[in-house]
């Protein structure tokens, strides 16, 4: 059993970078509507995870709790409209996976940042993030849908970074530490 158990973990492991499903798809990537849009950043737990992380890391531990999420919604949006301009930015996908790394590692040290540098951490993401999604979102309804259901993500991780304000400590570092090691998982498969 315990030789089946070290061979099915890394293995999984190995696996886990197919995960991030936000990417290109079937259509070649040229996604249409506000539907469309909605839906993307659901659809890729890569992206998934990091915009709740914005909006927990930001109720957790920063004061200023809104400024990181606006920013991070608006620095999206400038990324896709740069990348459906035709900007290619480097290492996307690196980018994307070392935003949860630090994200995650943030929230499992629970240490205060200031809320002009929590911002400043979650614009630049947010530009890699916008990036992948503007390179297959087409035109400007699908644009609406992702940066609503960014706002959307970003509101849902802020209630849960409230909840679990005054509670145990042990909850949001093993979130955190867990969505850490997701993202190197996505760094080394990105690499």
């Amino acid at each position: 059993m315990k030789n089946a158990f070290t061979r099915l973990v890394p293995a999984a492991a190995l696996g886990l970078p197919t995960w991030a499903l936000a990417h290109a798809g079937a259509d070649a990537g040229a996604h249409h509507g506000f539907m469309a849009g909605f839906a993307h950043p659901f659809s890729g737990v890569d992206h998934l995870l990091a915009m709740l992380l914005v909006g927990v890391c930001s109720a957790a531990l920063t004061r200023r709790w809104w400024l990181a999420p606006l920013a991070f919604a608006a620095t999206m949006l400038v990324g896709a409209l740069l990348a459906a301009a035709g900007v290619v930015l480097p290492a996307v996908e690196p980018a994307i996976a070392l935003s949860l790394v630090l994200l995650g590692a943030l929230l499992a040290a629970r240490s205060a940042w200031p809320a002009a540098a929590m911002t400043a951490v979650a614009a630049l993401f947010a530009l890699f993030h916008g990036a992948a999604h503007g390179a297959e979102l087409r035109g400007l309804q699908a644009l609406a849908g992702m940066v609503l259901a960014t706002a959307l993500l970003h509101a849902a991780g802020l209630a849960l970074g409230f909840g679990l304000r005054g509670r145990s400590p042990w909850w949001p570092r093993a979130a955190g530490l867990a969505v850490s090691l997701f993202g190197a998982v996505l760094l080394v498969g990105a690499a």
